[in-house]
This record gives C-alpha cells, sequence and structure tokens, in this order.
C-alpha cells in the first residue's frame, strides 16, 4: 500500500458545482482541464430545483460525475410541496450519491428563518436514512445548532460530510465523534486561516476529504480568479505542507474515503 500512495495520482473532489452557471456552458473544457490536473472523480452538488437537474443531468452524461442533490438553507423559501415532491422522486435516481447540500446558514437569513431551516434539515436528514444515503452538510455560522441536528438524527447510520469545514481541531472532532468526514476546500491554503490550519493538521487523514465547492473559495497560487475542480490539486498540496506528508500520500486516502462514502451500493439501488 506505502508504493501504491506514492505513485497515486488521482483526486476526488468530493464537492464542486459544474452546474453552475459559470460551468454549465462548456463542462467538457473544465472536466477536460481537471483530468489534466488528476481530478477524476467529482461530486456535482445541487442545492436547488436547478441546480439539482443540472447536477442529474450531468451524472447521466459523464461517468465521473456524481450527482448530489438536496434543499440548500438558503434556498428554503422556494421549498413548496410541488419541490418537495419533486426532489424526494429524484432521490431514488440510482446515480444520486449523497443529499446535498443541507444544513444550516445563519449568515444572511433574513428570509430563512433559523426554525424553518432546522426543520427542512431535519426532513433531508429523515429522507438519508430511509434511502440510505450520505449526507453532504452545510454550515454556515452555525456550528452549535448543526452539530444539535446531526446528534439528534441517525447521522451514523448512513455517513456526511462537513463541507468545507471552517471550525476548530475542537469542533472537527465533534463532528467526528458522530460519524461526520471532514473536507477541506481552498480555504485550507489561505494563509489567514490559522484555525482550518490546525483543523487541518489535527486531523486524521482517514477522516477527511478534498473540494474546491467551485466556482468559490478559489485556493493559492489562484485566489482572485475563478475557482474550479482542476484547482483541487492546490488543495491536496496545502494540506501536504500543512501535515508534512507527500501529497500523493493526500491524494490516495481521501480518494479512498470520498469513493467509500459515496460509490457504495446503497438500498434504493434495488429498489
Amino acid at each position: 500500500m506505502g508504493k501504491q500512495r506514492k505513485d497515486w495520482k488521482q483526486v476526488y473532489d468530493s464537492h464542486t458545482h459544474l452546474n453552475d452557471d459559470h460551468f454549465y456552458d462548456d463542462v467538457a473544457a473544465f472536466e477536460n482541464r481537471a483530468q489534466h490536473y488528476g481530478i477524476t472523480q467529482m461530486n456535482i452538488v445541487g442545492s436547488n430545483a436547478q441546480l439539482n437537474q443540472r447536477a442529474l443531468e450531468l451524472g447521466e452524461q459523464y461517468e465521473n460525475l456524481h450527482p448530489i442533490i438536496g434543499w440548500h438553507p438558503e434556498d428554503i423559501a422556494n421549498f413548496d410541496q410541488a419541490a418537495k415532491d419533486q426532489l424526494w422522486q429524484q432521490l431514488h435516481d440510482p446515480k444520486v450519491v449523497a443529499i446535498g447540500e443541507i444544513g444550516l446558514d445563519y449568515f444572511n437569513d433574513e428570509h430563512s428563518p433559523h426554525d424553518r431551516q432546522r426543520a427542512i434539515f431535519e426532513e433531508q436528514l429523515d429522507w438519508a436514512a430511509q434511502l440510505d444515503l450520505p449526507v453532504s452538510i452545510h454550515c454556515r455560522d452555525a456550528l452549535e445548532d448543526t452539530y444539535d441536528v446531526l446528534k439528534n438524527s441517525r447521522v451514523a447510520e448512513f455517513g456526511g460530510v462537513m463541507h468545507s469545514f471552517n471550525g476548530s481541531p475542537e469542533w472537527a472532532e465533534k463532528f467526528m465523534d458522530l460519524g461526520m468526514m471532514i473536507s477541506f476546500s481552498g480555504v485550507a491554503s489561505f494563509g489567514s486561516a490559522e484555525e482550518v490550519h490546525e483543523a487541518v493538521k489535527a486531523i486524521p487523514l482517514k477522516r477527511m476529504m478534498v473540494e474546491t465547492d467551485a466556482p468559490y473559495l478559489t485556493p493559492a497560487p489562484y485566489r482572485g480568479k475563478q475557482n474550479e475542480p482542476a484547482f483541487t490539486k492546490f488543495v491536496v498540496d496545502a494540506i501536504a505542507e500543512l501535515k508534512q506528508v507527500e501529497a500523493s500520500q493526500v491524494a490516495y486516502q481521501t480518494f479512498q474515503n470520498a469513493t467509500k462514502l459515496f460509490l457504495k451500493e446503497r438500498k434504493h439501488d434495488e429498489d
């Protein structure tokens, strides 16, 4: 296995948005560039009706693009009964590898009351348990409530990942105790992100994933430019530097972690 890690050159971008307007008209070009950088698998993450549908379409067109669909807390004003029924039906598509991104966002919540966010979050976690699907969790300025909801769910049974984790090592430990994986984005490469750096150093590779969250959170050395899946390479490099290990070791272990969580066989594949 040591030799395999040393020679490993594939990367799994566990959270990206090629379904976003920034990419959707030229997905093939961005996918080709990602392949050039060794990013061979990507999760295409939805958040509302349009982005969920696009994620499903890309999953049909590309064998290595895996749809994650769900309802984002910033979009709950549009989560009416019709949207709910459509999402429930779409979640039975065998190409769907997780429910997400779901969670809580208290940063800009003028049109997203906390109690409504929480109710929709809890409902989608119930669906995850029913369908044996892992979850991709969005958490912004809401660590305590997100932890509380996950603790009261059955997340240890179906699994999940804290997407673009920005908390402390102590919070990472609490979420890992619930059975969650921890995913790092380009923030891990930011010089000022000291708390995230400490979390990277503290978390074992066997509990870690990497992502771009493109088109957002562009890593160094391309900060200030539009992010894209190819840049997952630089997230891997940043984590390797922080943990003082080979980049191939980070790429290998995070690839195995993502594959195990997202690409396993599930109950609804047999329905």
